[in-house]
């Protein structure tokens, strides 16, 4: 491994977390920035030798100062449906100004040609950093397991998981999985020019998804296909903001078509391990 400085954006989220937790076990501690909108959130980081600084998406004045002398970035995507754009420019327009040697940016799978609503944000950023002229890499990850997994409670609450993802094929994988992948980006290697569509080793549908859940908990809990529509009004009335029922609905409508499936093994080739199978995120959950 260089001794290159490695910034990390949205260092207090959880996949910023989990990006800073495996760059710690490959890369000295001195050589890791976290930066995030509050600094005070990361004192445990520089109580473990990271140096943590404030860098908000919003605020380009802190950015300039947060990747003065960084080497390698990860650009974690903001959760700010809607604005990512705009605060993805500000970040791209900071590294290229400070002579940043590689950018990651953590992008959605098939990007170019996905169906899933949030590639209308990501594709424009990839199309932001490649205009740049700063070597970058796109970490195209795939779902979440985790994102299905926040359904539990839901789906042992009343009897059943529901979706509109059909029989759709979902190869997903932990958080944990996609911080490894960008950890290895970011420590050291020639990754310059690559695009990674990152998936899960494994593929499920929802009916695997509920019968693991049932197994484990010993609940009957089946899957129960919904239009589209009918989906996102159970999660307005749930009390989801509009914008998120909106993506949640259309996401899972768009893996019904195999927006999220992938068999290409690249996130497993990449850390060098098996992804996470689902029934260990599902336990995890459940544990929590």
């Amino acid at each position: 491994m260089s001794d290159h400085r490695i910034l990390v954006t949205a260092a207090n989220g959880q996949l910023g977390r989990l990006t800073i937790d495996a760059l710690l076990k490959i890369v000295p501690a001195g050589q890791i920035v976290a930066g995030m909108r509050d600094p005070v959130k990361g004192r445990d980081l520089a109580a473990k030798g990271v140096t943590v600084v404030a860098a908000d998406y919003t605020k380009p004045e802190t950015l300039d100062a947060a990747v003065k002398g960084i080497d390698r970035l990860l650009l974690i995507s903001s959760n700010e449906l809607g604005q990512r754009i705009a605060q993805h420019r500000n970040v791209i327009d900071a590294a290229k100004k400070a002579g940043v040697k590689l950018i990651a940016y953590t992008s959605v799978l098939r990007a170019d040609t996905s169906k899933l609503s949030v590639a209308k944000e990501h594709l424009p950023t990839e199309a932001l950093i490649r205009a740049s002229g700063i070597p970058f890499a796109l970490l195209r990850n795939g779902w979440y397991t985790e994102n299905y997994t926040a359904s539990i409670p839901a789906a042992l609450a009343h009897n059943a998981l529901v979706s509109s993802a059909k029989d759709g094929r979902i190869a997903s994988a932990s958080r944990e999985d996609y911080a490894a992948a960008a950890a290895t980006v970011l420590a050291g290697g020639d990754h310059a020019g690559k695009v990674y569509e990152l998936a899960g080793d494994e593929a499920f549908t929802l009916d695997d998804f509920a019968a693991e859940i049932s197994k484990q908990s010993g609940k009957a809990i089946p899957y129960v296909r919904l239009p589209e529509a009918e989906f996102k009004a159970i999660m307005l009335n749930a009390g989801l903001p509009e914008e998120l029922a909106e993506l949640i609905a259309t996401s899972n409508t768009a893996a019904a078509d195999g927006a999220l499936f992938d068999d290409g093994h690249t996130l497993s080739k990449l850390i060098g391990r098996k992804t996470t199978p689902f029934a260990t995120t599902i336990a995890e959950a459940l544990k929590a």
